[in-house]
């Protein structure tokens, strides 16, 4: 018998999925389908995409693809730039599962790895910046700057406030991408964006905001000190979009009067990828921490004292504050970020400073040579880039071309030519015989009033690690630390945390792909165009609509692209009445969080006993709108891990008050190949690719979360100022990137092209099995709270533990953190409903794994049975102690009641591979009444 990818993917085999059935009692899968999907929803026939192909027929076609790229010398810039990823990071991080299988760190005692390299990566930023603090990344960018402009309008006094000042400065000489994302954010949040130039600008009285560019978009370092002042003095607050590389020999934004600083760490170690994945960041001061959007790493102490690193301040920011919450961000850029922290720690301060060195280096020796030749430069104080004003642009583009080289061209007159770390010698005399002029080898002065006083990257960590042996172990001993999916399931509901096959990953190298830029000429990209379009037609077809956007970075940024589609939309049509978007109370918190970021009045609609939408209130509610109803979000199946069967009631009811349906696609997994949102009746969904589509999710992101519409919608999708071709005409973008993380998409199309549409019909059937299987086996020590009308579940269960506290005297934190001892990442906890568990177990898991799991939660309730009889300590128990860290079960002092063994070893099977959590349990309040957010 020859495996196929579906078998190798999924993890029952056939005659275990029989025995799961009958473990449930269902006959066959489809008997189970149709017990958990309404029969109304369930798709007639296969999804008309090809037929699967075998993994050696799918690498060698996807040879002569990547062969269709043209790698020319790309010396584009614009926010996008030629690196080197060091071996030793790409083979021990970009390349390693237990990197990049990791899930965002909630679970701060089995993810002590990746809080330290995140906190390296915050030192970084805030060394770099000049600034006390930094978050662990954002999206990109682009986003970072829109993130910097709301959050400057939150820090708002209350007397410009109650001024209604909602005017934001923007210096013109900023990239294209960034401004267009912050027209997007700004128009949804009632802002107004004056774009002009900050030499001469007059501050108005309704400004609170300014944004200037360092070094500007043509190259020029400027002393924007004066104009902070200005700023400051009509309090007015300024942010800094920076280039991190330049920092590394020019004076930081903290020291001329920035507030806030964001960009992008694409330079340190990073591909291009034809726009992404990259690691966007923002710093700031210590006193705007509370209002600092995304994730921040800080410092605290465990159980025993000992320095633990944990996520703080905004944890679960979106599930609280839900449409007050500062940002949507869910999680950022996490492995990417990583990645570039450790590009720091392998350079260290004195190679940092010489990259920057040798791109400036190279600017100035051109310079001089095209001055020479009666070229004129757009400035006279410049980093990297220089802007030629030239007659003869489209001679020197067509030699460019020929000799294998992309400059950017502005207009018809002007040429940008931006040098980077891979800048070389012959390189520089290829661009003298392009402009047909030599250019000597000489030593220029690059000295400037702009050079940074103040040493960088002083933390012992940058200085350090230099050595090949030594950089190796540090990673591994990080690794070492967090639990991956190479040690165990990670069964987090909401997350789908699925097998990341290797095939799917590979082609992430290859420099085809890898090293162009987003904005090489057409003829350039056509085999990543292909990948795109592939990727565009196939998810439409999987989610039954007609156009996607690949352009959103993230499932937040994709329930936020799909809302402003929707905004979009009613704005051309004239409806700009619709402002009122109804949201369950069950939904996840990014929901109601994005939804107000597109400007839009929330409503919430109440859940009933059983989990499913009252549709009765619901009708009263979008009646109640009327013509001021834009729509509804809803996820399918819903946060409470069911189907709803009357989906389509709830869809008419939208319709008939002349609203959208935005579905969200978080928990797609259980519907591809068996229904789709667009069959259902949506108008609009996002997907999480990094769920669904076999994505990994690297620790906390990067994520593709892409939108797909109907024909109505696809006019309003986002587009991008560059690259016109992309989206709908003449809309703004939401991304830094026209195609978002264009090289991740690899990743997807495999996985669909490697399944086909049988394959993906039976990864969810699978999904559903297991959830199922779970469910069912854990009865009846834990009761499932939510089933659909046939007692089933769909992808995934909520475990209820509300009764443990009073029962037992512990709670589902305490059962979360025990799990950690067998060697599990808790499921999700406490939501949608507070004091239960949320298990997905995924269609990749093996019959044996969810056999441990369910083990390991019946010992967790037998010590439970066992606190309640008496025989185990109510305050000192296996329970409250956990997870306990090896240096406690070595150590001389052992003072619990309850042995080490059962410490340690509760089950049998646990010694033959043992994970210990790398700390005790962390202290939470601590670490947020005293932040310390870096090394």
């Amino acid at each position: 018998m020859k495996y196929t990818f579906t078998d190798r993917h999924n993890g029952p085999h056939a005659d275990q999925a029989e025995e799961m059935l009958k473990a449930i009692g269902a006959e066959t899968i489809d008997e189970l389908v149709r017990q958990t999907v309404p029969e109304d929803i369930l798709l007639d026939g296969d999804l008309p995409l090809a037929k699967a192909v075998d993994e050696s027929d799918y690498t060698a076609s996807l040879r002569e693809i990547a062969a269709k790229n043209k790698c020319f010398k790309s010396m584009i810039g614009m926010g996008f730039y030629r690196t080197s990823t060091p071996a030793v990071i790409a083979r021990n991080i970009f390349e390693n599962p237990s990197w990049y299988t990791s899930y965002t760190p909630y679970q701060a005692e089995i993810s002590q790895g990746r809080l330290e390299a995140l906190m390296i990566f915050q030192t970084m930023i805030s060394s770099l910046t000049g600034f006390s603090l930094a978050n662990c990344s954002m999206l990109d960018d682009a986003t970072a700057a829109a993130e910097a402009m709301r959050m400057m309008f939150n820090l708002r006094s209350k007397e410009a406030v109650a001024a209604k000042k909602n005017l934001l400065f923007v210096d013109k000489n900023i990239f294209p991408n960034v401004l267009s994302v912050l027209k997007t954010r700004a128009g949804a949040l009632g802002i107004d964006i004056e774009v002009g130039d900050y030499s001469t600008a007059i501050l108005k009285e309704r400004c609170f905001g300014a944004m200037v560019q360092y070094p500007a978009a043509n190259g020029e370092i400027r002393d924007y000190a004066p104009f902070c002042q200005k700023a400051h003095e009509r309090g007015i607050l300024v942010t800094a979009y920076c280039d991190l590389m330049a920092l590394a020999i020019f004076k930081e934004p903290a020291a001329w009067g920035a507030d806030i600083a964001v960009g992008t760490s694409q330079r340190f170690g990073l591909p291009m990828g034809f726009g992404g994945p990259t690691a966007g960041f923002m710093a700031t001061k210590d006193e705007y921490k509370r209002f600092l959007p995304g994730r921040i790493i800080g410092a605290s102490v465990d159980r025993l004292g000992n320095r633990a690193y944990r996520l703080a301040l905004q944890t679960r920011e979106q599930h609280i504050k839900r449409e007050r919450a500062t940002s949507n961000i869910c999680t950022a850029s996490a492995l990417m970020a990583i990645m570039t922290g450790m590009f720091a720690v392998w350079h260290g301060p004195a190679g940092i400073r010489s990259i920057a060195h040798s791109c400036t280096a190279f600017a100035h020796r051109v310079a001089a040579a095209l001055e020479k030749n009666g070229y004129r430069l757009a400035c006279r104080d410049y980093f990297d880039t220089l802007e030629v004003l030239a007659p003869n642009v489209e001679s020197i583009r067509a030699r460019a071309l020929e000799n294998g080289f992309n400059f950017f061209y502005p207009d018809s007159n002007t040429i940008r030519i931006s040098f980077d770390e891979l800048s070389r010698e012959e390189d520089i005399q290829s661009i003298g015989e392009i402009f047909q002029i030599k250019i000597p080898r000489i030593e220029l002065d690059t000295t400037s009033p702009m050079l940074r006083q103040s040493e960088i990257l002083t933390s012992p960590v940058f200085n350090t690690y230099h050595s090949e042996t030594e950089m190796m172990r540090f990673i591994k001993k990080l690794e070492r630390k967090d639990i991956s999916l190479t040690h165990s399931m990670i069964p987090l509901g909401s997350c789908t945390m699925k097998l990341n096959a290797a095939v799917e990953m590979m082609p992430l190298g290859w420099h085809e792909f890898a090293d162009v830029h987003p904005y090489a000429p057409k003829d350039q990209v056509a085999g990543t165009m292909q990948i795109i379009k592939d990727l565009e037609h196939d998810l439409a077809v999987i989610t039954g609509f007609n156009a996607c956007s690949l352009q959103p970075n993230s499932g937040a940024a994709g329930e936020y692209a799909g809302l402003m589609t929707i905004r979009n939309y009613f704005r051309a049509t004239g409806q700009t009445n619709r402002n009122i978007m109804i949201i369950p109370t069950s939904a996840h918190g990014t929901n109601p969080a994005s939804a107000a970021m597109a400007g839009f009045d929330i409503e919430a609609v109440s859940c009933d006993e059983n989990g499913n939408i009252m549709v009765d209130e619901l009708a009263e509610k979008a009646a109640a709108a009327g013509a001021n109803l834009a729509g509804m979000m809803i996820t399918y199946p819903s946060t409470h891990g069911v189907f709803e069967v009357q989906i389509r009631r709830i869809m008419d009811i939208i319709h008939e008050q002349g609203g959208m349906v935005y579905m969200d696609g978080a928990n797609m997994n259980a519907q591809v190949g068996l229904t789709s949102p667009g069959h259902i009746g949506a108008d609009i969904c996002h997907l999480n690719l990094h769920k669904t589509f076999a994505m990994p999710h690297g620790g906390g992101g990067p994520g593709v979360g892409p939108i797909c519409c109907t024909s109505t919608l696809a006019p309003y999708l986002p587009g991008h100022p560059v690259v016109e071709e992309c989206g709908g005409k003449g809309m703004t973008s939401v991304s830094a990137s026209p195609y978002g993380s264009p090289l991740l998409l690899l990743i997807t199309h495999a996985y669909i092209k490697l399944l086909g549409p049988d394959g993906l019909r039976r990864v969810s059937q699978m999904a559903i099995l297991n959830a199922n299987y779970i469910s069912k086996k854990l009865q009846p020590e834990f009761s499932t709270l939510y089933t659909g009308a046939t007692g089933r579940v769909a992808h995934e269960c909520i475990i209820d533990l509300r009764h443990f506290k009073a029962e037992y005297g512990v709670d589902a934190t305490d059962v979360a953190k025990r799990l950690m001892d067998f060697g599990f990442h808790a499921p999700t906890l406490s939501f949608p409903v507070h004091e239960t568990l949320m298990v997905e177990p995924t269609e990749s898991e093996p019959v044996a794994e969810l056999d441990r799991f369910v083990e390991a939660l019946m010992c967790i309730k037998a010590e439970c049975e066992a606190i309640k009889a008496g025989t185990l300590d109510a305050k000192d128990n296996p329970l409250t102690m956990a997870p306990h860290a090896a240096i406690e079960i070595a150590g001389d002092n052992w003072s619990h009641p309850y042995g080490r063994e059962q410490a340690a070893y509760p089950l049998e099977w646990i010694k033959d591979n043992k994970f210990w959590p790398a700390s005790a349990r962390v202290e939470n309040g601590l670490g947020d009444r005293n932040l310390i957010a870096t090394l």
